[in-house]
């Protein structure tokens, strides 16, 4: 049977994020944001947080579950949903089809933590692990899609995904349209594709800022040689695991999205226990990536109003066990570190993050953005 690909639609526009807003406000209640005078002395900047960690499902995917389900008819629920995930996007496609009365198969790479494994299997969702990595999961889900004549739910390239946490954003530059900078976490890019698109309307002013790991540069590239690109995938960060970019995120991104930074894995961990012991915040490593760029880049924020999306809050075992590796009391120090450290090979701005960018004219074009 022919599979069907849910991607294969125009792309969300702001009028469908207001939609969403409707659509969710039956489920979820808007997220608090909050800023802590302890951690703006620290960065030297005044910090807002989004707190997606404390969505359902403890991540902000939850909101894009959900406005796809809204979405189908009643037969396209009743074929099912396949798709293929690290964590996050399998919870909230499982927590949406459980609101939604339908089926659930989540391909999970099979290194995947058991935390996510048995979140997912929690709300009702088949996982079938498979894999090293997100390609060969997302391949094992065609699969899966063309044998079973489930619908094949692609964690990137489907607009209702991005409308649904676009509302997010909404809520964001509602409380505070007077923004310099928002920092977003990127895999797949639908949250900074969505920021993009919310930003545009609510706050045009503000510089919408991606912020990817370096061990995992696939969007980040994407977006700056100007199509979508593989690299490999070798961070630690579940939620920023992918080793692709997305065809209709990096669409939207490339309208409106202001710089793509990547910081190192070890600095998105220091990040995390900034957030723990400043903030009063358990954030799974890819919910701290948005922080890690203001610690790796004191100088460009300095004395700015920002916000950074927590996106989320799924931190495995062993990520909860790393936050107590740094004692409270050293955490000057080791930011002191950090930031020496960003100036160097770690985590550097715009053109320097080119460098593992292969190509000539790839790096030219990429530098006359």
């Amino acid at each position: 049977m022919e599979q069907a690909l849910l991607a294969d639609v125009i792309a969300p526009r702001f009028s469908d994020v207001l939609v969403a807003r409707d659509v969710l406000a039956r489920h979820l209640p808007p997220t608090p944001m909050w800023s802590y005078p302890a951690l703006d002395a620290e960065l030297g900047a005044t910090v807002h947080i989004k707190h997606e960690n404390v969505q359902p499902v403890g991540a902000f995917k939850v909101r894009g579950g959900l406005a796809l389900l809204a979405g189908l008819s009643p037969d396209q629920r009743a074929r099912g949903l396949v798709t293929y995930s690290t964590g996050n996007h399998a919870q909230s496609i499982a927590y949406a089809c459980a609101a939604f009365d339908a089926t659930c198969t989540v391909v999970m790479p099979s290194a995947v933590s058991a935390e996510k494994v048995r979140a997912v299997r929690a709300l009702g969702g088949e996982v079938v692990p498979h894999g090293p990595d997100m390609a060969a999961a997302q391949r094992h889900a065609e699969q899966l899609a063309g044998r079973t004549g489930g619908l094949l739910v692609s964690p990137g390239d489907t607009p209702a995904l991005i409308a649904g946490v676009g509302t997010a954003y909404l809520e964001l530059f509602e409380a505070r349209p007077d923004l310099d900078a928002l920092l977003v976490p990127v895999g797949s890019g639908t949250g900074a594709a969505a920021a993009v698109l919310v930003a545009a309307e609510l706050a045009p002013r503000c510089q919408v800022i991606a912020v990817q790991s370096q061990a995992a540069p696939a969007a980040h590239d994407s977006w700056r040689l100007g199509s979508c690109v593989e690299r490999s995938n070798r961070t630690a960060a579940e939620g920023l695991a992918t080793g692709r970019g997305f065809a209709l995120p990096q669409q939207i991104m490339r309208s409106g999205l202001a710089d793509f930074l990547l910081v190192s894995d070890a600095q998105i961990a220091q990040a995390q226990r900034l957030l723990a012991t400043h903030a009063h915040t358990l954030a799974e490593s890819a919910g701290a990536a948005g922080l890690a760029a203001v610690l790796a880049r004191p100088d460009r924020f300095a004395g700015q109003r920002l916000a950074v999306v927590c996106t989320g809050g799924n931190a495995s075992a062993a990520e909860i066990a790393a936050l107590g590796s740094t004692a409270e009391g050293d955490w000057g120090g080791n930011v002191g570190d950090g930031r020496a450290a960003s100036s160097g090979a770690g985590a550097r701005e715009h053109d320097s993050d080119l460098d593992h960018v292969r190509g000539g004219e790839g790096i030219r074009a990429a530098r006359g953005r």
